[in-house]
C-alpha cells in the first residue's frame, strides 16, 4: 500500500513537471496575464503579465490520477467533485479577468453565490448519506459531539471560509502552494489510519503542488489564479471533513484563517474609523512585506508555522 502511495505522488509530480512548459507558452499565447493591484506593494508592479491559471499544471494530473483510485474508491468521488466545483468558479472569474479583460472579475455577490450553491449541495447530500447523524472530534481531547441537522449550515460556513481563506493565501510566490503542500503533508499520514483513500489524493495533490513549485517559487513564471486557490481550498475543507476533523482545520490551515480574518479586520476597521488602518496592508502577508520581509521569507516562515501546527495536531489524534 506505500508504495501505492509514492507512485501515485511521483507520477502526479512528474505529470505536473512536464505540463509546466508546456501550459505557460499557451497562457502566454491567449495573453493570460497578470494585473498587479497598483495600491499593492510596490515590488509586485514588475509581476504585472505574468501568466495566471497555471493551476491547471497540478489540476490535470490530480483530477487524472483521483479519478483512477476513485473507480475502486467511490467515496472520493465528493473531493475530486467539490474540487474540481471550486476550480470551476475560480477559472470563471480567472478567465473573466485576463482574457475577457473585464477587470473586476466575477462580481463579490456572484462569486459567493457560488460558494454558497456548491457548499449547500454538499452538505446537504452529506448529512442525508450520512444518517443524520454527525458526530464531530473535539480537537485535542478525544471526546466526539453529535450537532444533528445543525451541521449543514455549520459545513457550509467551514468550507466558505477554507475557501476564501485559500483564496487571500496566494498573494506571494510559492506561498499558497507550499501552505496546502504542509496540509496535504498531514492529511496524508492521518488518512493511513482513519482513511487510506485521503492519504492517496493527499499524496496525488502533494506532487502536483511540488511540481507546480518549479514554476511557482519566487520568481514566479506562472501564478495558480483563483482556478487553483479555491481548488485548494475545497480539497482541504472536504477532505478534513471525510476524515471528521473540521475542528482541527482553525490550527492545520491557521494561516488561510488568518489571512481572511486580516482581511475582514482591515476593511472593518477601515470602515468605522473613515480610513485608518491595523496592517500595513491586507492580506497579512502584504503586511510583513512591507515590514522589510521578502517573499521568500514570508514563505519559509507561514510554511514552518504550518508544519509546526500540523505535527502538533497529530500528537492529539
Amino acid at each position: 500500500m506505500k508504495n501505492t502511495f509514492i507512485i501515485a505522488g511521483m507520477i502526479s509530480f512528474a505529470i505536473s513537471a512536464v505540463l509546466g512548459p508546456i501550459i505557460i507558452p499557451v497562457l502566454r499565447r491567449i495573453k493570460a496575464g497578470q494585473t498587479e493591484r497598483e495600491d499593492g506593494p510596490k515590488s509586485h508592479l514588475q509581476k504585472t503579465g505574468t501568466p495566471t491559471m497555471g493551476a491547471f499544471i497540478y489540476l490535470i494530473p490530480f483530477y487524472a490520477v483521483s479519478a483512477f483510485f476513485a473507480v475502486k474508491a467511490p467515496e472520493l468521488w465528493p473531493i475530486i467533485l467539490m474540487t474540481l466545483g471550486f476550480s470551476a468558479v475560480g477559472f470563471m472569474d480567472d478567465f473573466i479577468k485576463v482574457v475577457l479583460k473585464r477587470s473586476d472579475g466575477f462580481y463579490p455577490k456572484q462569486k459567493m453565490a457560488c460558494q454558497i450553491v456548491i457548499s449547500l449541495a454538499y452538505a446537504v447530500w452529506d448529512y442525508f448519506k450520512g444518517g443524520k447523524n454527525f458526530e464531530l472530534v473535539v480537537p485535542f481531547s478525544g471526546a466526539t459531539i453529535s450537532i444533528g441537522w445543525i451541521y449543514i449550515p455549520i459545513l457550509m460556513f467551514i468550507i466558505i471560509g477554507t475557501v476564501n481563506g485559500s483564496n487571500f493565501t496566494d498573494g506571494v510566490d510559492g506561498l499558497e502552494a507550499s501552505v496546502t503542500a504542509a496540509i496535504c503533508g498531514f492529511l496524508f499520514v492521518v488518512g493511513l489510519s482513519i482513511n487510506p483513500n485521503i492519504s492517496i489524493v493527499s499524496a496525488v495533490l502533494f506532487g502536483g503542488l511540488m511540481g507546480f513549485l518549479i514554476y511557482n517559487l519566487n520568481k514566479a513564471q506562472v501564478f495558480m489564479g483563483d482556478t487553483g486557490s479555491l481548488a485548494l481550498g475545497g480539497f482541504v475543507a472536504v477532505s478534513v471533513h471525510q476524515l471528521g476533523l473540521d475542528f482541527y482545520l482553525p490550527f492545520i490551515a491557521l494561516i488561510y484563517f488568518i489571512e481572511v480574518l486580516s482581511v475582514i479586520i482591515q476593511v472593518s476597521y477601515f470602515k468605522a474609523t473613515h480610513g485608518k488602518r491595523i496592517f500595513r496592508m491586507a492580506p497579512i502577508h502584504h503586511h510583513f512585506e512591507l515590514g522589510g520581509w521578502s517573499e521568500t521569507k514570508v514563505v519559509g516562515i507561514f510554511t514552518i508555522v504550518t508544519v509546526c501546527l500540523c505535527a502538533f495536531s497529530l500528537l492529539f489524534i
